[in-house]
């Protein structure tokens, strides 16, 4: 994979506004990002990595149960946390990162989503991506992990990786071997003609791709994905396994 050695990015967003429906009834009562995993709500498992990684400021955008997050944030100052409202209209995954673009500076930040986190193996897996990130062949630096050891994952994975990193697609009724971890770098640039309002985060990913600008890097350590009740059962046990 082409790579540089630069600056890890001091900003991040982390998509944290969804309804989370699949966690029911959990999340009748607190929003999906505040759902407690081996004693520390989800959205902590992603911001004390960033602060880890040289991250100072992270937008988190709310929409379910607003207030909650709020109030969990307030007192965060490592990273610096500034809430993206989106009380009045979910802006779905694009939007919302179209709409927070005035927080996040004018150099390439972090995407996370809020729903999942791993286990770094020797080296940060964070830092790993800001290396591998390379402007000059790359739109969007992905990290991705197997489709098959994935814990709290039973999908059909998302991508295909060549040898110079590049992704494609899953083609349908197959399975491919790698699946998005949820995090990615990526340069506000490559939102200047973004529409306004909702829009997914997969349009900007099919544009690289049709660029041959989409890379991944395969995650060293342990991915989680937290998107169920069982999923929480999953990712303790995982924990537990991976301390020993």
């Amino acid at each position: 994979m082409p790579a540089q050695t630069q600056t890890t990015p001091d900003h991040a967003m982390v998509l944290a506004a969804g309804l989370g429906t699949r966690m029911r009834p959990i999340t009748d009562t607190m929003p999906k990002p505040l759902v407690p995993v081996a004693g520390r709500a989800l959205i902590d498992h992603i911001l004390d990595p960033l602060a880890e990684a040289g991250v100072t400021t992270a937008v988190v955008n709310v929409h379910y149960r607003a207030d909650q997050m709020e109030d969990h944030l307030r007192d965060r100052r490592n990273p610096k946390v500034i809430i993206s409202d989106e009380r009045d209209q979910l802006l779905d995954s694009g939007g919302g990162v179209r709409k927070a673009l005035p927080h996040l500076g004018a150099n390439p930040f972090y995407v996370l989503n809020a729903d999942s986190f791993w286990v770094d193996g020797p080296r940060s897996n964070l830092r790993r991506l800001a290396e591998a990130f390379d402007p000059a062949v790359m739109d969007i630096v992905m990290l991705v992990a197997a489709t098959a050891s994935s814990t709290g994952y039973d999908g059909a994975g998302d991508f295909l990786m060549g040898a110079d990193g590049r992704l494609s697609r899953r083609r349908e009724r197959t399975v491919a071997p790698f699946v998005y971890a949820g995090v990615f770098i990526v340069s506000p640039t490559l939102f200047a003609d973004a529409p306004e309002g909702p829009f997914s985060l997969n349009r900007l990913f099919d544009r690289a791709i049709e660029r041959e600008r989409l890379f991944g890097l395969r995650l060293d350590g342990l991915w989680l994905h937290v998107g169920t009740p069982e999923g929480i059962t999953l990712a303790e046990r995982a924990l537990v396994q991976s301390a020993r």
